[in-house]
């Protein structure tokens, strides 16, 4: 392959990949700017990596492992800092047809279920994300995880028994008269 296909095969895979890796990222360390720096890291190692690059995953898999692993290197820096996300800026959507009230109630929820999965190891939160959030197949969450199918289907029983857990002994959940799911912190 030329240089120049090489670069344009490059410069596709980023144009479709940039945005899921955003999304992954942002998951994975919960906040936004970070995430962006962590984007363009991952792009970095990406354009340094490609021309090494030999097929044997998809180039999907293979830029979310190289994310992964960056997000990986983010949290052994002695300063990194988590930041809860709110609702709505982890989706990247703003409805300002919502209820004050709602969209409180949203945020309180999502921190406290942003808050039980930045609390779980690393790597049940890298196998929770990648599966259940991103919705990478078993197979593909193990090759990014660089483990055993096995270990990652237990890493995710795991961190799901965890989040429940967390979930259950910490908050209150219930059906408010006016039909909205909510959520309140035990004292």
């Amino acid at each position: 392959m030329s240089n120049t296909d090489e670069q344009s095969v490059f410069q596709d895979a980023v144009c479709d990949l940039a945005q899921p890796i955003l999304r992954y990222l942002e998951r994975y360390v919960g906040d936004r700017f970070m995430a962006e720096e962590l984007q363009q890291e991952t792009l970095i190692r990406m354009s340094k990596g490609f021309a090494g690059f030999a097929g044997r995953s998809s180039l999907k898999t293979w830029a979310f492992s190289i994310a992964g692993r960056v997000a990986a290197d983010y949290f052994r820096h002695p300063s990194r800092r988590l930041r809860i996300v709110e609702l709505d800026e982890a989706a990247g959507v703003t409805d300002p047809d919502r209820a004050i009230d709602e969209r409180l109630v949203a945020e309180e929820m999502n921190a406290c279920i942003r808050g039980v999965i930045d609390s779980l190891p690393e790597v049940y939160r890298e196998a929770l994300i990648l599966h259940d959030l991103e919705g990478f197949t078993l197979e593909q969450a193990a090759e990014i995880s660089q483990c055993t199918l096995a270990s990652v289907k237990i890493r995710i029983h795991r961190a799901r028994l965890r989040l429940k857990e967390a979930l259950k002994t910490g908050c209150t959940f219930y059906n408010a008269p006016d039909g909205v799911f909510r959520c309140d912190r035990k004292e």
